[in-house]
């Protein structure tokens, strides 16, 4: 695997990691045992998965049977909207160490900029008004005593991560959102880039045997998801990037799939990116990004992709979103939904209370 990516904090990241998201109970412990078998060494996790505990099961046996070492692998996990406050996440972080029988993570996230009830649905009405500075001053005590060698974000807007490092002891290391050829997030990333946020992607789609499966995220260092375009939103079919006229040029034209075009394009950008699949040739095929690039003058092509008319929003706000299509974006978070393009976008700012509950609201403005 290809030199890993320095963090803000001093620590490295490997540029590929194993995405763990809805990877099915019975299936994930193995997912992660091949894939660090066949050179992964980055897992990402979160509570809201189910099946931290699996994966835990599965680190404690390459560890005994020394496949690797702890110190070799690079594990993320998340803090979930119910523990979004700063009372809430001593607790959250340890319940998760215990899971995945480790003592300390590389990386803890703030899931998204929003807080829920305590044991409610996700839905709009069981939101509460979330205070992310104070959040992320706990978040930083964790840091300060070992529990997690890096933190961040995921799902944060411009918006929301300029307010975050105006008020940040410790600037977070990375940011984890939707970035691909589709959607590529050019604002985010350069204000991610600028402030020394590795942007990380990890990949929601589900791909076909002959295309594998792909990653999304962001970072202060950016890591990406759903590079080849989101799909697992609220039932919403989005476009796929693969089969975009200007991708599918440039994958006959280097003989590569463009699946595997669309995550080299990821890491070009200089995203980390983090392909999700339970299957051990996928596994293995998404490492086959290495040892080859795309040229300067290919890269130029992607620009000529037009970008999706894009929801940004938490899964909180979907339905109103889907109710109201005259609102085109919304500057709370990351998160996005593909519509038709209209011709005219217009917006309403009243329609959402729950995403003015953190302090950011709805706007014609895309959140980059």
């Amino acid at each position: 695997m290809a030199a890993s990516v320095l963090l803000n904090t001093g620590a490295s990241i490997p540029p590929v990691g194993l995405g763990t998201w809805r990877a099915e109970p019975g299936l994930v412990g193995a997912a992660v045992c091949a894939a660090v078998k066949v050179g992964y060494r980055h897992i990402d996790c979160a509570p809201s998965y189910g099946n931290e505990k699996e994966v835990g099961l599965a680190l404690e046996k390459l560890f005994r049977d020394g496949v690797v070492k702890r110190e070799d692998l690079f594990v993320t996990s998340k803090l979930w909207y119910s523990n979004n406050a700063p009372q809430y996440v001593p607790e959250a972080i340890q319940t998760t160490l215990d899971e995945l029988q480790l003592e300390y993570l590389d990386l803890y996230l703030i899931h998204g900029p929003i807080r829920l009830e305590k044991g409610s649905a996700p839905t709009p009405e069981n939101s509460l008004p979330c205070d992310i500075p104070a959040t992320w001053a706990a978040m930083e005590k964790l840091r300060e005593a070992g529990k997690a060698r890096a933190i961040g974000v995921n799902n944060f807007s411009c918006r929301k991560l300029e307010a975050l490092l105006a008020v940040a002891r410790m600037p977070p290391a990375v940011n984890q959102v939707e970035c691909h050829p589709g959607w590529q997030q050019a604002r985010l990333r350069e204000l991610c880039r600028s402030a020394g946020v590795h942007l990380s992607v990890e990949h929601r789609s589900q791909l076909t045997a002959h295309h594998g499966t792909l990653p999304t995220g962001i970072c202060s260092v950016v890591l990406a998801y759903s590079p080849l375009g989101s799909t697992a939103a609220a039932g919403v079919n989005a476009p796929s990037v693969l089969g975009h006229p200007v991708v599918t040029s440039i994958a006959g034209r280097l003989q590569r799939t463009t699946a595997r075009l669309a995550l080299r394009w990821g890491l070009q950008m200089g995203q980390s990116v983090l392909p999700k699949s339970t299957d051990e040739a996928r596994i293995k095929e998404n490492l086959d990004i290495f040892g080859w690039s795309i040229p300067e003058e290919l890269m130029a092509e992607f620009s000529e992709i037009e970008q999706a008319c894009s929801l940004h929003c938490s899964f909180l706000c979907i339905f109103a979103h889907l109710m109201f299509l005259f609102v085109r974006s919304c500057s709370y978070c990351c998160f996005s939904l593909y519509l038709p393009r209209p011709s005219r976008v217009p917006h309403h700012i009243d329609l959402f209370p729950w995403c003015k509950s953190s302090r950011l609201s709805c706007s014609e403005q895309s959140s980059e």
